[in-house]
């Protein structure tokens, strides 16, 4: 079936009021804390470290400062809670994600050991060496933790050589199996810490939904369409890796939180049944919320807007997906949009403290745009300069 471009543009305006991406009207704005702000979209693809900063202080209109922070304070961590990539969430959240989405990725990996040459010996070893390097730099909220570096040089120095994917294999593993988590800001990066040092207590499974990963599933779910949708079961599927059955046992949990429409009935593209945070569609209808949602609109590469859904293609053409994915090798650039649509790929050049814009138009962008996109740029929370 044909794609509607009104259709397209209409869930784009949509899902980028619902992921806060649109200015409240008739305010200022005012600062959310952006713990907070992961917390209401659930997660939010972490790998690039300075793209989920940006995207967190878009969102929550708090400066780079506040998410760094956020980090150290030990409200934020990054982790491998699904899909084998990394998420930034609420460190009380963490644990139980994990728990309930990265078995598969998990067994996965465990699989591709031995082609690395390693020994479910090395792993005993990569945590005793890292639980005796990291712990005593964990303590929860004051703790500095340990640049990744130091950690694979510990490895090494225990006969490990982490070269090779070695390293990442092992580290990658004690996040996702519980034994550590990305934490607070350290030059220029998040450091490793030990997760039962930094976590919060009793924030497992077992203690925050007594185990029942119905239940579990259900919080996720719920957190995912208030903030993501309009998106269906499906969406959520693609974007946790869990079992469609049990996403269907676990919406009626949550179903009266939620307003949901057949995609015809609102004027949206799509076969399969859209859920939506309550009021979305009636606040979409005000002009004004309108045209804040169809404005100019830059965001960092792997902004949760683009990857938080499987198809893409609501907000670009093939061919502009290809431009924003090169050779769809997963490395996602920093677009441009305006009117729900990817009309460039952004970038800066300059050096420190006069930085300019650079635009790739990948459509027709007037001088006049070309001059709001400017005043976008000028604003950005980049986390260097």
């Amino acid at each position: 079936m044909a794609r509607s471009l009104t259709a397209d543009r209409r869930l784009a305006g949509l899902r980028i009021l619902a992921q806060g991406l649109t200015p409240p009207q008739g305010t200022s704005s005012p600062a959310v804390a952006p713990h907070a702000v992961a917390s209401s979209l659930g997660a939010l693809q972490g790998q690039d470290l300075s793209g989920v900063l940006a995207s967190l202080a878009l969102r929550s209109h708090a400066g780079i400062a506040a998410v760094t922070d956020a980090f150290d304070s030990g409200a934020l961590v990054r982790g491998y809670p699904m899909r084998g990539t990394v998420f930034v969430a609420p460190a009380r959240d963490l644990r139980w994600m994990t728990e309930l989405c990265a078995a598969a990725p998990v067994r996965a990996a465990v699989r591709r050991r031995p082609r690395l040459g390693l020994e479910d010996a090395h792993v005993r070893t990569a945590r005793e060496v890292f639980e005796t390097l990291v712990g005593p730099a964990s303590a929860a909220g004051s703790g500095r933790g340990v640049p990744r570096a130091e950690v694979f040089d510990a490895w090494e120095r225990a006969g490990i050589d982490p070269a090779g994917g070695r390293g990442y294999h092992l580290l990658v593993h004690l996040i996702s199996t519980g034994t550590a988590a990305y934490g607070p800001w350290r030059e220029g990066e998040t450091a490793v810490v030990h997760a039962d040092s930094w976590l919060p207590p009793h924030s497992g499974l077992a203690d925050r939904f007594d185990g029942d990963r119905t239940a579990a599933t259900a919080e996720l779910l719920r957190r995912y369409l208030l903030s993501h949708g309009p998106a269906s079961l499906r969406d959520f599927a693609w974007w946790t890796k869990l079992p469609l059955t049990r996403i269907r046992e676990a919406l009626p949990l949550v179903e009266d939180e939620l307003e949901s429409a057949l995609p015809a009935e609102a004027g949206l593209p799509g076969e399969e049944r859209l859920w939506f945070r309550p009021g979305l569609l009636e606040e979409y209808a005000d002009s004004g919320t309108q045209r804040q949602a169809m404005r100019e609109l830059l965001l960092p590469g792997f902004d949760e807007l683009v990857l938080g859904y499987g198809d893409r293609l609501f907000l670009m053409s093939e061919e502009q997906h290809t431009a924003l994915v090169p050779g769809n090798n997963g490395v996602f650039k920093r677009g441009a949009f305006r009117r729900g649509r990817l009309v460039g790929i952004w970038s800066r050049t300059g050096p420190a403290g006069r930085r300019r814009l650079v635009l790739e138009p990948l459509a027709d962008v007037s001088a006049a745009q070309r001059l709001r996109f400017e005043k976008l740029f000028a604003a950005f929370p980049h986390v260097r300069e």
